[in-house]
């Protein structure tokens, strides 16, 4: 759906700036040599409602033109600035919660047309620990939110409901890092509750951050905890912080670097949806406002 709003506002921007253009700098001048003309051949002044009727465009032109600055401004800032989003589930608990409001910064990891995606300015790459919205290779007219666990080069495993990562090495490096486990601390019971069992909150250390993660110990792990995950070359494995209630790429694979929208960086809003089971109100009517919610995103 996004991809098409996109569309959409490109080629509103850019029917409604030619025809901005083509007013400003032909019919507008044209108007005003017939207004001259007519005051010319004209023994009296012209009336207000004569002179407005020459000088005003028709009603496709004077609305292109009054809606074209607003059109340009959003599809600058949607494309290249901050687009915001709505998470739409709890795989990514307890960082975000479905109800969440989210701006995604767009120029992090470098600027791309909205259309094909395609990067004409390098700025940054993604780093482990990062909070990414993607394209979903396998639909990529869907949105998906998840957090960066493998880098180009790198190679990981998930054994025990815990990531094992060696990182990428370089050529030029004289020795290569070996696996090295991705330390969980255990906080307590989550107060979170997805409906799955008896979540677990622990919190990860990525050195200049700490975030929080949830494991379902009633759940076996689903993936063979033998299988290395070799990330290629401009690729990103990307995995929900709800550990056992993720649908991510340990199971559908990694992530290209072109399909990459934004790093989320904010909660601008956060909705709560809960109620009781007689309640009347629609399921998409909020029940409530989580202002705790509201700032920046680890």
């Amino acid at each position: 759906m996004a991809v098409y709003f996109s569309i959409f506002l490109v080629v509103t921007s850019i029917v409604t700036g030619i025809v901005w253009l083509a007013d400003k700098f032909y019919w507008a001048p044209q108007r005003q040599l017939k207004l001259e003309a007519a005051q010319a051949q004209c023994a009296t002044d012209l009336s207000d409602e004569v002179t407005e009727k020459i000088v005003t465009p028709n009603a496709f032109v004077d609305n292109a033109v009054q809606i074209f600055p607003i059109i340009a401004l959003i599809t600058v800032l949607r494309s290249f600035l901050y687009e915001p989003f709505q998470i739409p589930s709890g795989s990514m608990m307890p960082t975000l919660l479905d109800g969440d409001f989210i701006l995604v910064n767009k120029y992090n990891y470098g600027l791309k047309d909205p259309i094909a995606r395609n990067k004409f300015v390098d700025i940054g790459l993604p780093e482990r620990g990062d909070i990414v919205v993607f394209k979903f290779p396998e639909e990529p007219n869907v949105d998906y939110i998840k957090r960066v666990l493998g880098e180009p080069g790198d190679k990981l495993v998930y054994r025990n409901k815990s990531f094992w990562v060696k990182p990428a090495c370089d050529s030029t490096q004289t020795s290569c890092p070996g696996y090295e486990q991705l330390t969980q601390d255990y906080v307590g019971v989550s107060e979170y509750d997805d409906g799955s069992g008896q979540l677990r909150e622990y919190t990860v250390n990525w050195g200049d951050k700490t975030t929080s993660l949830l494991i379902d110990h009633s759940q076996l792990q689903r993936v063979d905890g033998n299988f290395e995950y070799a990330v290629p070359a401009g690729h990103y494995l990307m995995v929900g912080d709800n550990r056992d209630n993720s649908y991510d790429g340990r199971f559908w694979g990694y992530v290209p670097e072109q399909l990459i929208v934004g790093e989320a960086v904010a909660i601008w809003m956060s909705f709560e949806f809960e109620r009781t089971e007689d309640s009347w109100l629609p399921t998409w009517i909020p029940t409530g406002i989580r202002f705790d919610r509201i700032g920046g995103i680890e």
